[in-house]
C-alpha cells in the first residue's frame, strides 16, 4: 500500500486580485509609512519638548552688571551701616519764688544714633563699570544721621535744691532732655565717628554689590566705594 505523501508547499490563491504580500509588493510602502507615522509624531513631541524645556532652564546671559548692581539696592531704600552709643551729660537749673527756691539737676541720659546711606539716591549715574578690570566703582551720597534716639528709662539723674516742687523737676527733666539730644548730635557729627560710619558704609557697600555679581557669573569683582567729594584713588 503506498504511504501518503507529505508536503510542505502552502496552497497559493489564484485570481487577478490576490497577490503574495511581498517586500516588493506595492501595498508594502504604504503599510511601511503608517507602522513609522507613530514613530515619527513621538520623535516631533520630543523634539519640541525638548526646545521647550532648554528655552526655560537655559542659563541665563550674565547681562549688564550696572543693572545686576542696582537689582541689589532695589528693595532697600536706605541701609543702616553704623550706630553710636553715645552719653550725653546735660544739666539744668531752676528758680521760683523771686529766686529764693532754687534746684539743679544733672542728668546722664544714654541715646543711640544711626548712620544710613540712602540707596534709593543710587543709580547709574553714580556707577562705573571697568569691564577689562572687572572693577565696579560707585559714589555714594552723603551719610544721613538720624534724630538721637534718647533711653530716658536708663538716665541717671542728680538733683540739687532744699525743695523741688513736681513742676521744678519737670521742667528740668524736660530741658535736660531738650539739651541731651542737642549735645548727641553734636557727638554724632564728630569727626572720628563720621570716618568710622563712613568706613562701615564702603565695606557694607561692597558685599552688598561683590556677591550679587559673582553669583551672576562675573567671578571675583574689585568694588571701589567713594563718598561724593572724595578724589578718586589714583
Amino acid at each position: 500500500m503506498d504511504e501518503p505523501f507529505l508536503t510542505t508547499d502552502r496552497p497559493t490563491v489564484s485570481g487577478s486580485g490576490a497577490q503574495p504580500l511581498t517586500a516588493s509588493s506595492p501595498r508594502a510602502p504604504a503599510l511601511a509609512r503608517v507602522s513609522a507615522l507613530p514613530w515619527l509624531l513621538f520623535l516631533v513631541v520630543t523634539v519640541i519638548a525638548a526646545w521647550l524645556a532648554w528655552r526655560q532652564f537655559r542659563p541665563a546671559d550674565i547681562g549688564d552688571p550696572l543693572a545686576t548692581s542696582l537689582i541689589a539696592f532695589e528693595k532697600q531704600d536706605k541701609l543702616t551701616v553704623f550706630s553710636a552709643q553715645l552719653a550725653p551729660v546735660v544739666s539744668s537749673d531752676d528758680a521760683r519764688l523771686f529766686g529764693l527756691v532754687k534746684s539743679k539737676q544733672v542728668a546722664v541720659i544714654p541715646a543711640r544714633v544711626d548712620y544710613t546711606i540712602a540707596l534709593d539716591q543710587v543709580g547709574r549715574d553714580r556707577m562705573k563699570w571697568d569691564a577689562a578690570n572687572k572693577t565696579l566703582s560707585v559714589r555714594l551720597p552723603p551719610l544721613t544721621v538720624s534724630r538721637p534716639n534718647l533711653d530716658e528709662a536708663r538716665a541717671q539723674y542728680l538733683r540739687e535744691g532744699v525743695w523741688i516742687t513736681r513742676d521744678a523737676q519737670d521742667k528740668l527733666t524736660r530741658d535736660n532732655t531738650r539739651l541731651a539730644e542737642q549735645i548727641a548730635v553734636e557727638q554724632a557729627g564728630n569727626p572720628v565717628l563720621m570716618n568710622l560710619a563712613r568706613g562701615a558704609a564702603k565695606e557694607a557697600i561692597r558685599q552688598n554689590l561683590a556677591i550679587p555679581l559673582q553669583v551672576a557669573g562675573y567671578g571675583e569683582v574689585k568694588v571701589v566705594v567713594l563718598f561724593d567729594g572724595e578724589p578718586n584713588p589714583g
